[in-house]
């Protein structure tokens, strides 16, 4: 079965301070997603204003409840959230047809 992909762009909020967003990404993913059934890894990616995560789970299945159960992270997740421009959020599912190196 491959992998899924769960894949967000978006931009953060006028004046939010990069260093102290990235810091409640790594306090997110080290205490609530990386604990999750099928984690394998998250990836954040920028160019520009342009922000995508990119979270690797074992199956679609996992994407799914992932994303299901987001509420549960609590604080960690409002604090994340709060860098966000909620209205700029693109969400795509996507499975993992083929991999080269890591």
């Amino acid at each position: 079965m491959p992998n899924a992909v769960f894949y967000c762009s978006y931009n953060l909020k006028k004046g939010a301070v990069v260093s102290d967003f990235l810091q409640a990404s790594e306090n997110l993913n080290n205490e609530y997603i990386s604990k999750q059934k099928g984690y394998i890894s998250w990836k954040q990616l920028a160019d520009g204003d342009t922000w995508v995560d990119f979270l690797t789970f074992e199956t679609m299945e996992d994407v799914k409840n992932f994303e299901a159960k987001s509420d549960n992270a609590g604080e960690l997740a409002k604090k994340f959230y709060s860098f966000i421009n909620l209205n700029s959020c693109k969400v795509q599912y996507l499975l993992v047809e083929r991999s080269y190196g890591e």
